[in-house]
């Protein structure tokens, strides 16, 4: 009974170590990226900002593409919390897209807060891959709340998909353009997508 215990403890504490060394292989590598921009990082940066050695990297990521691909599911999927709490909070389609919008720019502008404060590089997701998971999951999220906004009339010759589609890369294009000016505007922001999306959709309702 001792060993079997004792083997649990250690099966325990290997999973934890597990998941502490990723997660402090990701902090280090937001960081880094965000300090001194994507294409000028190497894997050797990310690990001298861990306390961790480079065989240690490599029992997890092979490189920084590995890790940047990482870095966006888990912020893909920490926002997700944010598009549940929108969904609770609104009613209309204009309310939704309005604070959709709001909760994203607003959520990857503290994500890159320190690098902004300090005048650096931020984190640019444009080449991040759309078919992971979670990104799929988000973007079925978003179609499914569109459609619940709009009711049955409403909805009529507008193209759902297309009109997540639309929302979505508006998102990742303005966020990043965003992130690049001087102060960050979030709320700027989300008044220009959400009106650029709306009357888009209201124009192809009339139609």
């Amino acid at each position: 009974m001792a060993d079997f215990e004792g083997e649990a403890r250690a099966s325990g504490k290997r999973a934890n170590t597990k998941v502490a060394n990723r997660r402090a292989i990701l902090a280090a590598a937001r960081r880094v990226f965000a300090m001194i921009g994507y294409e000028a990082t190497t894997v050797r940066d990310i690990i001298r900002a861990t306390e961790l050695a480079s065989g240690t990297f490599y029992n997890y990521f092979k490189s920084k593409e590995e890790v940047f691909q990482a870095i966006a599911e888990d912020s893909t999927y920490r926002f997700r919390a944010h598009l549940s709490d929108v969904r609770a909070r609104t009613n209309s389609l204009e309310d939704y897209i309005e604070h959709a919008f709001r909760a994203y720019f607003s959520f990857i502008a503290e994500e890159n807060e320190e690098a902004i404060k300090a005048g650096a590089p931020h984190i640019a997701l444009m080449g991040v891959r759309v078919d992971t998971p979670e990104m799929l999951a988000v973007a079925e999220e978003i179609r499914a709340d569109l459609e619940r906004s709009l009711s049955g009339d409403a909805a009529v010759g507008l193209d759902l998909e297309y009109l997540t589609a639309a929302a979505i890369g508006i998102a990742r294009e303005m966020g990043d353009c965003m992130l690049q000016r001087r102060p960050v505007d979030v709320e700027g922001a989300a008044r220009f997508a959400s009106g650029l999306v709306l009357a888009g959709g209201r124009a192809m309702m009339s139609r």
